[in-house]
């Protein structure tokens, strides 16, 4: 005659199964640590967690052959549409409420004749592009579409909006992750362009 099962009591049965229940909270409390961290650097000692640097600076420009956004009137985004020009390759999209923000800054940055601005629709539908390029203006001598976010996999895109200053010659010169903004403009992109022009921009 087998005996009778022994029926669990809902009592721990030591400190193993004790700290397995904190486990999560441990972890969570882990990555909150971390966020609070990368905040509180964000502005310490002036450093900036947006301009993050990139293994692509100083090395050339990987290849663009982006297939136009129809409708735009703009030509696709290719190596010929950068090549032998200074140019900003901006990665926006629609959903991307900063990219909003950012936008009077590139229609300013565009009334530079010295600029080449282009740019990379990120994971976006074309309808909702070109109502966003509709309301709000359009700064770009070129536009390709993105739609499965490979040609930025190649960029080595962070975040959205994004952009990278290209040397007319292909190389990558300066790269910001986050909208522009007064302070990365005359402390990032406007040096990087007085480098490559030789003359100060304002």
């Amino acid at each position: 005659m087998s005996e009778a099962p022994e029926i669990p009591t809902g009592k721990p049965r030591g400190r193993g199964s004790f700290v397995l229940a904190l486990l999560p909270l441990i972890v969570f409390g882990g990555i909150a640590a971390t966020a609070a961290k990368m905040l509180y650097d964000q502005d310490f000692h002036g450093k900036n967690i947006t301009e993050i640097p990139s293994a692509l600076i100083g090395t050339k420009a990987p290849t663009l052959n982006l297939p136009p956004l129809n409708g735009a009137n703009l030509p696709a985004l290719t190596d010929a549409a950068i090549r032998g020009k200074l140019t900003l390759v901006n990665v926006f999209a629609s959903w991307c409420v900063p990219c909003r923000d950012e936008h009077p800054v590139l229609k300013e940055l565009a009334k530079d004749g010295r600029l080449n601005i282009v740019a990379i629709n990120y994971k976006d539908q074309s309808d909702n592009a070109l109502r966003f390029l509709g309301e709000l203006g359009n700064p770009y001598q070129a536009i390709g579409i993105d739609p499965n976010g490979k040609a930025a996999i190649d960029w080595g895109v962070y975040g959205i909006p994004e952009s990278y200053l290209v040397a007319p010659d292909g190389t990558i010169l300066y790269k910001r992750v986050g909208p522009f903004d007064d302070v990365s403009l005359k402390e990032g992109l406007f040096p990087a362009m007085e480098k490559a022009l030789g003359k100060p921009v304002s």
